[in-house]
């Protein structure tokens, strides 16, 4: 009679947790809205007040030539990109930026502007699987993506030409998709990666948000998630690594970071700084939150930027004509 209840209050802690973890996959990696973001004391501003872009920004973006594009998948998702070309002709640079977690390619019209205006690059602006006009029900947390973005770098050699020089530029969980695209075999006109407040690993940040919000420890549930994971989106979240990754990258990668942010914590940058194995810059920003360094201090990040890319891009130069 006591095993039988032993093994039915097994049974039970097993089903409970097994619920557990399918809320935990359902709350972050289903597409849904995510409440969980909404008053997050953790985030400055708030995500719904766009933190990378202005209403002047989307204003501007508004008035550019931006055209749709769209590219399948490997595994066949019509995903959609927002596509602004240079004025000054197609050979110039083109930069490919990745927004954050339930984001769209549009948020990242701050830094779209600023690589038109002042440095006169073609623009791609890819809303990720399960975000924006993209297809897909799985958020990707990067390791998903990391696929696709190797995907838009041949549609932009396509688009404009093996002379171009190409920079991927992310914030968040962009930051950390275009650290784990860098871990992939990449065409040579990939000159740089630009990572902007990025996580070390999806089970890092998941474990971390599980305290801060939950108060939960990472035993057990992020290994039952990460098994449900594996099941229903096709990754563990250990092998879901910009650290990993980052051991495979072959370009200079330029680090930022808010000395402030409560949501990645800026611990994780200088691990990430410490596995780049290639030549790497390191800017940290005082006073900034998660993903608010380009507005807190938008001429020091400006002029490190400026700094990086000229160092790393042949054909850089500011275009002074926009200013």
């Amino acid at each position: 009679m006591l095993l039988y209840s032993l093994a039915v209050l097994v049974l039970i802690v097993l089903a409970l947790l097994w619920l557990g973890g399918l809320y935990f996959f359902k709350t972050a990696i289903r597409r849904a809205p995510k409440s969980f973001l909404v008053d997050n004391p953790n985030l400055m501003p708030e995500p719904d007040n766009e933190i990378i872009s202005s209403a002047s920004d989307l204003t501007w973006l508004d008035t550019q030539p931006i055209e749709d594009m769209y590219v399948e998948s490997h595994d066949g998702l019509k995903l959609h990109g927002t596509w602004l070309p240079s004025p000054n002709g197609s050979q110039h640079p083109t930069v490919i930026l990745a927004h954050g977690y339930s984001g769209k390619g549009r948020e990242m019209a701050g830094f779209a502007r600023f690589y038109a205006e002042k440095r006169g690059y073609n623009v791609l602006m890819p809303d990720d699987r399960g975000h924006g006009q993209s297809e897909g029900n799985i958020i990707g947390f990067g390791w998903l993506d990391r696929r696709d973005y190797v995907q838009w770098v041949h549609w932009v050699l396509g688009k404009v030409g093996t002379e171009t020089e190409i920079i991927l530029h992310g914030i968040s969980m962009g930051g950390a998709t275009v650290l784990m695209t860098g871990g992939e075999a990449l065409p040579d006109q990939v000159k740089a990666i630009v990572s902007d407040c990025a996580y070390t690993s999806v089970k890092d940040e998941l474990t971390f948000q599980l305290k801060q919000l939950y108060k939960l420890p990472a035993f057990p549930f992020i290994p039952v998630t990460s098994l449900i994971s594996k099941w229903k989106a096709g990754y563990f979240f250990g092998e879901a690594s910009a650290l990993n990754q980052l051991t495979k990258v072959q370009v200079p990668v330029l680090f930022i970071h808010g000395e402030a942010d409560r949501f990645v914590p800026t611990e994780m940058v200088y691990r990430l700084y410490e596995a780049c194995p290639t030549e790497k810059e390191l800017l940290t920003i005082p006073r900034a939150g998660h993903g608010t360094a380009f507005q807190v201090d938008r001429p020091r990040y400006e002029e490190v930027l400026e700094s990086f890319l000229t160092k790393n891009l042949s054909n850089s130069s500011a275009v002074s004509s926009f200013i």
